[in-house]
């Protein structure tokens, strides 16, 4: 009896740390230069003071942008599995099962991007496993993986780039 496709493993790309990076860096690129027309369209110019000027205030433009970058990848990444970094990179978001992710499961990898980033990022590399995750990538069961080995796999065999 011959294997059918169900039985035979498929292989599946794990993205880079680097390109992962530089996906990153894109997205970052974008979402701050949005961010920053809105600071200026509200305050009349970048260089904006408070009157008060605590630590708190002078930090203020970073949960808004914070905000920004946690809709921009939910939305983009729920939708499609790419932002415009991932897609330049040609990377793409997908379940540990090959399938799309869960709402929940994007909202949790994009919480730790948005908010805990460096945190989030220094524990996945020390703490890593096969599979690349950031934590916040292991914990929403998340892999970032290159595109032409993303579409439609089951039963895969994970390899690195």
């Amino acid at each position: 009896m011959e294997p059918t496709n169900s039985d035979i493993p498929s292989k599946i790309i794990l993205a880079k740390w680097t390109d992962r990076f530089f996906a990153w860096l894109i997205d970052f690129i974008i979402i701050s230069m949005i961010s920053t027309a809105i600071i200026f369209a509200s305050f009349g110019s970048l260089d904006y003071e408070f009157e008060n000027n605590s630590f708190w205030m002078e930090n203020i433009q970073y949960i808004p942008t914070s905000v920004l970058f946690f809709i921009y990848w939910t939305v983009l990444e729920y939708k499609t599995g790419q932002t415009v970094g991932k897609k330049i990179m040609n990377l793409k978001i997908v379940h540990v099962n090959g399938k799309k992710p869960s709402l929940k499961g994007i909202m949790i990898s994009s919480f730790g991007k948005a908010f805990l980033l460096p945190i989030d990022v220094i524990l996945g590399w020390l703490l890593t496993n096969e599979k690349r995750q950031r934590i916040f990538n292991k914990l929403s069961d998340t892999v970032i993986v290159k595109t032409k080995d993303a579409d439609n796999v089951s039963n895969m065999k994970y390899l690195k780039d």
